[in-house]
């Protein structure tokens, strides 16, 4: 046998080999996964997460219900709304306006809108796409709303600038609103239509879409709550149906409520890495970290897409998105070839916000096991009041750091509960004992003093409700000195 062809059986038993590792070590990795993930569900865990190694999918999986009254699942199909995930499709239509010549990222939004005030008429493009503008994070209305696109330009024109153009960072959904109404103007077509021909339907992605969907209302995830005062989970029902029906969408449009899949978001990044959509160039100006986030400068905005470094020194582009059930992350391990996409329609919690990392760390790190996610802390503290007397109280915190593998630090979770049951208690119960419970984990905060004296004196009692309000004015709880002057009035 001529060393040649040895030389070409050993590269062919070496490819065996490795390959045979390869798969060995994704089938752990998937199994180390849907364990995390499956283990969730009992807890109330609902979504899907798509993983994706080396341009392999190692996952693509539905967990809990799309819709529990129907007993639909969630699957790597299931429409959800994908909240802030949607400004890299705006920020991409943008982009590839500029690549078809007919604008500019410096052009100056004056030259758009004749009726933009002389505080904004320099705003560029560019700081609209890195929440630089200036404008304040509270213009606009509220996303469900009707507003026609002349209210929302009329609401951002005469809002108050919070810092100069170009100054400073603040996340606003205002700045990619305008943005859409630009692409608009300029395109010379619905902001749907246009991100359809330009994004969706070249990146073969047939499950996307704004309001104008192609595909039946049974494959969209309910979002799901759970609802503090009836102490239960609460179906919302899908964004369609909170969407205005008429094109009087413009405090939603551009900035959230795209909906899609796992699958979809993953033909995106394909088509992203393989310049389908927007050329080589472009998408490096796209991924390009242009302003920090916050003080540490651990990330940074570029169009779109929020930058960052892993701990391994690589390059990390991301964005998630939520409009307060739905929750999307859609995490890019650039150098690694490594993509994480996760969607909920149940928020637990903060856990909730965490899962595409987590996975991330399982995928770097193979002996890392994240515990399952919590259920959410109303629903813990809920089910601790219907299988405790309000006397076992301070037995609370021991069973919710158990219960969420944390300490309990959060000082509104009770004083929410406690007020909800304030309404509903005739004596004294656990509405009492929860806010008094407050002022014992947080003796410092005024506010929670304060509302320990208003339970009080529902109950008659005037002498443990003015100690209250003096505690809270000593603390500086200024809305308590009134109540606590009346009630001295009448010793």
């Amino acid at each position: 046998m001529n060393s040649s062809i040895k030389a070409l059986i050993f590269a062919f038993i070496t490819f065996l080999t490795l390959n045979s590792f390869s798969q060995s070590t994704n089938k752990e990795l998937f199994n180390r996964i849907d364990t995390y993930l499956e283990s969730s569900v009992t807890n109330g865990f609902s979504g899907v997460v798509l993983v994706s190694k080396k341009g392999e999918i190692i996952l693509s999986k539905g967990y809990g219900w799309a819709d529990r009254k129907n007993k639909i699942p969630n699957s790597p199909s299931t429409v959800f709304n994908i909240g802030s995930v949607t400004k890299q499709f705006t920020a991409s239509a943008i982009l590839k306006l500029v690549e078809q010549g007919r604008i500019k990222t410096s052009d100056k939004i004056g030259s758009y809108f004749n009726q933009a005030p002389i505080d904004k008429r320099d705003i560029s493009i560019h700081q609209l796409l890195t929440h630089t503008s200036g404008i304040s994070n509270r213009t606009g209305g509220f996303r469900y709303n009707e507003a026609s696109k002349e209210q929302f330009l009329k609401d951002f024109f005469e809002s108050e600038l919070q810092s100069k153009p170009g100054t400073k960072y603040q996340y606003a959904n205002a700045n990619y609103i305008i943005l859409t109404a630009i692409i608009e103007s300029v395109s010379g077509q619905t902001y749907g239509s246009f991100i359809n021909d330009y994004l969706f339907v070249p990146s073969q992605m047939k499950s996307t879409g704004y309001k104008s969907i192609n595909f039946g209302t049974e494959r969209l995830a309910h979002g799901y709550y759970y609802n503090r005062n009836d102490e239960q989970w609460a179906d919302w029902g899908t964004t369609q149906q909170h969407l205005p029906y008429n094109d009087k969408h413009w405090y939603s449009i551009g900035k959230g409520d795209i909906h899609s899949t796992v699958e979809d978001l993953y033909k995106w990044h394909v088509a992203l890495n393989k310049n389908v959509v927007l050329a080589s160039e472009t998408r490096l100006v796209q991924e390009t970290p242009y302003v920090a986030e916050n003080d540490k400068k651990t990330s940074f905005y570029g169009y779109g897409w929020a930058i960052s470094q892993s701990n391994r020194n690589t390059k990390i582009v991301a964005h998630n998105g939520s409009n307060g059930l739905y929750f999307a992350d859609f995490v890019r391990f650039i150098d690694d070839d490594v993509v994480v996409i996760y969607i909920t329609n149940a928020f637990l919690g903060r856990e909730s916000e965490n899962v595409a990392r987590e996975i991330g760390k399982m995928v770097f790190d193979s002996n890392y096991n994240p515990t399952p996610i919590s259920k959410n802390i109303y629903e813990l503290v809920h089910e601790f009041m219907k299988t405790n007397p309000s006397v076992n109280a301070e037995k609370l915190p021991v069973f919710l750091k158990k219960e969420l593998k944390n300490e309990f630090n959060d000082h509104a979770i009770l004083n929410h509960i406690g007020y909800s049951r304030l309404k509903k208690e005739d004596k004294p119960n656990w509405a009492l004992e929860l806010f008094k419970l407050n002022v014992k984990l947080f003796p410092e905060d005024g506010n929670l003093w304060d509302s320990l004296g208003e339970a009080y004196l529902k109950y008659g009692k005037k002498e443990e409700a003015i100690k209250s309000y003096t505690k809270a004015v000593e603390l500086g709880s200024e809305g308590s000195m009134k109540t606590l002057n009346e009630l001295l009035k009448k010793q």
